[in-house]
This record gives C-alpha cells, sequence and structure tokens, in this order.
C-alpha cells in the first residue's frame, strides 16, 4: 500500500509530541550562481530533529498506533544507525525495552549513540540483517518489529516532510531525498502525489550503492555489487520489490552523485549554511547543486546529521589537499 493524504494527516498528529517541524532554508542564496544553472536549491533540516535525523517521524509514527500489549513487549528494529536511535530514543520515552539489530560494518559513532539512548545492539553480518528486513525478526529475539522503511506508517510519517515542505514553499518544482530503502523518498513521493502532483521527486544515490538507479534502468530490482564509502546511511546490494514498485508507481525519479561529490556538498552545507550533515543527507545536496534534479525550486531533505566530528575533519582535510 502507499499512504494517502488522510494517513499523512494521521501521522502528522501522532508524531506531534515527539518530533520538530524542522526550518527550510535556501542554500547559500549569496552565490547560488555556483550551482547549476536555473536550480534554486533548499534545504529541509531533519538533522535538526532530537535523534540528528529524519527517522524518528517514520518511527513515532508506528509507536503512536501500537496497542499496550504490543508495546509491553518490547521494540525491535534493523538499522544501520538512524532507525535505531529513534526507535530507542521512543522506547526511553515511553519507559520499554529496545533491541536494535546492526549491521557489523555499521559506524561505531551510530552504535554508541544508540546504547546511550538503552538499546541493546546486535551486530550481524550483512546478510543476517537484510533477512531480518525480510523476515521482520530475527531468531530468538522478543519483540514489536518496527521496519525501517516497508511500513505504511513509517511512509506517511516520513511524508510529513513533504507537508512542511509544501506548505512553506508551494512552488516547489522539486524535492530531492536520499534512498536508503525507500521510505523516505516513498513517503516524500506519495505526499507530493496528493499535494503537488507536479512537483518532481528525485531519489539520490552514491555510485557503487546505487541499486535504485540501476533497477529503475533495468524495469525490474537488480542487484548490484556493492561499495562501501563513508556515506553509510544509505546505499545497498539491492532494492526491496515492494519499495520498488511503489517507487515506479509513484514516478520517483533517480539521481547518483560520486563519493568525492557527496563530500563536497557535506563541506558545502556546513562552509555556507553551519550546516553538519552526514553523507546520506549530503548526498541530496550533490545531485541538486550538479544538475541531476533539474531546475527550478530544488528542496534537499539534509536526511540527518549524525556523523563522527573527526570523520568530517578528515573530509576537510582531504579538501585541502597536501599542505
Amino acid at each position: 500500500m502507499i499512504p494517502d493524504r488522510a494517513d499523512i494527516d494521521r501521522a502528522r498528529r501522532l508524531i506531534a509530541p515527539h518530533c520538530l517541524r524542522t526550518p527550510l532554508v535556501r542554500l547559500d542564496p549569496m552565490r547560488a550562481e555556483s550551482f547549476a544553472a536555473g536550480a534554486e536549491v533548499y534545504l529541509k533540516l531533519e538533522n535538526l530533529q532530537p535523534i540528528g535525523a529524519f527517522k524518528l517521524r517514520g518511527a513515532a509514527a508506528v509507536v503512536g498506533e501500537l496497542a499496550a500489549a504490543e508495546m509491553e513487549r518490547g521494540l525491535v528494529t534493523a538499522s544501520a544507525g538512524n532507525m535505531a536511535q529513534a526507535v530507542a530514543y521512543l522506547a526511553r520515552e515511553l519507559g520499554v525495552s529496545c533491541t536494535v539489530l546492526m549491521p557489523d560494518f555499521a559506524p561505531q559513532s551510530k552504535v554508541a549513540a544508540s546504547e546511550r539512548l538503552g538499546a541493546r545492539v546486535i551486530l550481524i553480518t550483512y546478510e543476517q540483517w537484510w533477512r531480518a528486513f525480510q523476515e521482520r525478526g530475527f531468531p530468538g529475539i522478543e519483540g514489536t518489529f518496527i521496519h525501517a522503511f516497508d511500513d505504511t506508517r513509517v511512509m506517511a510519517g516520513n511524508g510529513t516532510i513533504a507537508w512542511e515542505i509544501l506548505e512553506d514553499l508551494p512552488q516547489a518544482d522539486a524535492i530531492v531525498t536520499p534512498w536508503g530503502g525507500g521510505g523516505l523518498t516513498c513517503g516524500v513521493a506519495a505526499a507530493v502525489r496528493a499535494l503537488r502532483p507536479s512537483c518532481r521527486v528525485v531519489a539520490a544515490e552514491v555510485a557503487g550503492a546505487a541499486p535504485l538507479a540501476a533497477s529503475l534502468a533495468a524495469g525490474r530490482p537488480t542487484e548490484i555489487e556493492f561499495t562501501s564509502s563513508f556515506v553509510d546511511g544509505i546505499g545497498s546490494r539491492s532494492v526491496f520489490p515492494q519499495m520498488f514498485e511503489r517507487a515506479n508507481r509513484l514516478g520517483v525519479q533517480s539521481a547518483v552523485a560520486e563519493v568525492a561529490e557527496v563530500a563536497e556538498a557535506l563541506l558545502l552545507t556546513a562552509e555556507r549554511n553551519h550546516v553538519v550533515a552526514e553523507g546520506a543527507g549530503a548526498c541530496p545536496v550533490a545531485c541538486a547543486v550538479a544538475g541531476r534534479a533539474g531546475t527550478g525550486k530544488v528542496v534537499c531533505v539534509v536526511s540527518g546529521g549524525n556523523i563522527a566530528l573527526e570523520e568530517v575533519a578528515g573530509l576537510v582535510v582531504s579538501a585541502a589537499g597536501p599542505s
């Protein structure tokens, strides 16, 4: 299913006690001539959510509908980092247990952040992690499973981002979202279809980890050879068939940025707008400033800012080159 306007309106009410209405700002209007011709770029700052990422919206939309018995079992999720923190944050607020299944390549900073919020983190292989998404659970782990993306309620929660964007900028011509599992992109696209069908929705991926682009080109879900990078919040070997079908039905477009372009975009937002974005959050910006999201008023969803400062420092040093 794809969430409709009523689903997203309900999600707005459910998430209100937990989530911020984040600001929408123009990306460095003083030097916009350095961006792709005809593109006026904006930033939707989801990195300012209490956990530093948009995932709190989808998680809160699900938790807000759980029955008491489901809550008492405790919460379980599979995540590379940000959904883990979202579910852990809500579990702590509501006084229930939380278990997080994380791939063994997850950044230590995101593992530590989830543990600080009270989650029990279990590191598993990529194959086990992907299977947890498919099976909505993991052997021996009890609790109510909160899926990071393949859930209409999660997508409705994510769709509230587009609703806010279109209230603040009704003339938006495109919204660019990072594509991880697809829950953000499809939620935004569902809201756009209901509120401003002429607005493009563009899924941003990073080269070497762009299964949606390959799948759209092939016309079917396609597995790719995966290459990891500092852009850890998005990218995988394949696309969930259900999410591919939704993206196709919603007319989602695709854009791919090189890893170096994402690093440049991360530093651009930090220098020009004083915004710290993680790699996934900077990927839409990389696509937009390069012109891959088209012209007009282009809004980039800065999905999160959970990046270790030493990693940002390393990117700064790399950009500066040899001394």
